[in-house]
């Protein structure tokens, strides 16, 4: 993987915090902060597939892939934040081109 250099103005609180947690890991403070900016992307992604899931615009497959996760970590998902499945013919037909089975 290619790596950019990037900057950004943080309080000095939350830099004396990434250097806090830095030490404490026994890493570089550039590993804190991208382990952090994954963490959010990551977050970041799933809300964008619950929300399109719960309004109708993705299907429970496209979901899935826009969180990065399987069909089954996206049903967990789903049902833990009490979210109730919407299953059509599309989803059926798209789920069996999923699994080779057109």
């Amino acid at each position: 993987m290619t790596t950019e250099v990037m900057s950004a103005r943080l309080p000095k609180e939350k830099v004396e915090l990434i250097e806090e947690i830095a030490r404490e890991e026994k890493v570089d403070k550039s590993t804190i902060i991208d382990r952090a900016l994954d963490h959010y992307i990551q977050e970041w992604k799933l809300q964008k597939a619950v929300e399109s899931y719960r309004e109708g615009v993705a299907t429970l497959t496209r979901a899935a892939e826009i969180a990065g996760l399987s069909v089954w970590a996206m049903i967990d998902v789903l049902a833990k934040r009490k979210i109730q499945p919407q299953y059509d013919i599309e989803d059926l037909e798209e789920d069996l081109k999923a699994f080779g089975r057109d």
